[in-house]
């Protein structure tokens, strides 16, 4: 999943929600340097990256999306299953959308000294042009689709993953709910 996602299974705990987050700009498996939070949220950032990755109806998915999304098709499904996320909310979560995004924008320490000039920019970036807010939207999946495709460093079909999800849409949505069970689960959410 994407940033959405990595947020909702921290489980409501701000500080767990930044780390997690973090997760993505951490290489390595020695992390004895950090904090203990943001320890855990590498840890648990990589534990729901793999749990994505290895989900049996995420895994086919991902073949069927591979003739469309050749080598993207992965990044496409974190991108199209924050999208679900985002839109389908108050089936996951009790508090608001748009008051939930907001509590973590809020929150957002940017004094942490172990967080990399890197993941501050983007964390300022995140909160500056509310692309959480977005997401519940197809604008918003454009946009991430856009974004992402351009950092890619290999030519990439990932622009046009918001027609692909249109088109597949009820087989993602199928797959989405199937994996969020599951993952709710995994990671003990009380939403």
């Amino acid at each position: 999943m994407n940033f959405l996602g990595h947020l909702y299974f921290s489980n409501n705990d701000l500080e767990l929600m930044q780390a997690n987050l973090f997760g993505d700009f951490v290489k390595g498996k020695n992390l004895s340097y950090f904090p203990n939070k943001i320890q855990q949220g590498i840890l648990l950032h990589r534990k729901i990256d793999s749990f994505i990755d290895t989900h049996p109806a995420v895994l086919e998915l991902l073949h069927i999306l591979y003739e469309d999304l050749p080598k993207v098709a992965g990044i496409a499904v974190d991108l199209f299953f924050d999208h679900l996320l985002a839109k389908n909310w108050n089936q996951f979560h009790v508090q608001a959308y748009d008051d939930y995004i907001q509590r973590f924008y809020n929150a957002i320490d940017d004094s942490i000294i172990f967080y990399t000039p890197e993941f501050q920019r983007m964390l300022a970036k995140m909160k500056t042009m509310n692309w959480l807010h977005y997401y519940q939207f197809l604008e918003g999946l454009e946009k991430a689709s856009n974004g992402l495709s351009s950092r890619i460093s290999f030519p990439n079909q990932l622009i046009f993953a918001p027609q692909i999800f249109i088109r597949k849409e009820k087989i993602i949505t199928e797959v989405f709910f199937n994996y969020m069970q599951d993952a709710q689960i995994e990671f003990q959410i009380n939403s």
